[in-house]
């Protein structure tokens, strides 16, 4: 019984995670906004959690269980790749390099930010 109540409230709370990301889809389609509508999800859906009008343990657990299965939501796009086999051969190791070069960058500033947010935790603790 327990598990059951588990699931559907991570199953409830991904529903509203989604219907955030349509109606912000939408919002963005009808004020023909220049930021996507997922984008502009994110920024409410912060907004709402900071301003503690959603508390987290509302989105909590879905939004854990979306980022533990984020890898599945790129295989469609990696399948779609295999369509332009041609536009590879021939200029696959100038897209290897601008990926991998483009990894690295990300990877690199994702990990001084959480330094800096580390470090500014620790001063704010002490």
């Amino acid at each position: 019984m327990n598990t059951v109540k588990i699931i559907s409230k991570g199953v409830f709370q991904v529903a509203i995670l989604f219907f955030v990301s349509i109606a912000m889809n939408k919002l963005s389609t009808l004020l023909h906004l220049p930021i996507p509508g997922s984008i502009l999800g994110i920024i409410v859906l912060f907004t709402l959690l900071k301003t503690k009008m959603i508390k987290l343990a509302w989105v909590e657990q879905g939004a854990n269980w979306l980022l533990a299965e984020l890898l599945l939501f790129f295989i469609p796009s990696a399948v779609g790749v295999m369509k332009y086999i041609p536009m590879l051969e021939t200029d696959g190791v100038r897209i290897l390099i601008v990926v991998i070069s483009s990894t690295l960058v990300v990877m690199i500033s994702s990990g001084l930010i959480a330094v800096r947010i580390s470090k500014r935790k620790d001063s704010k603790a002490l």
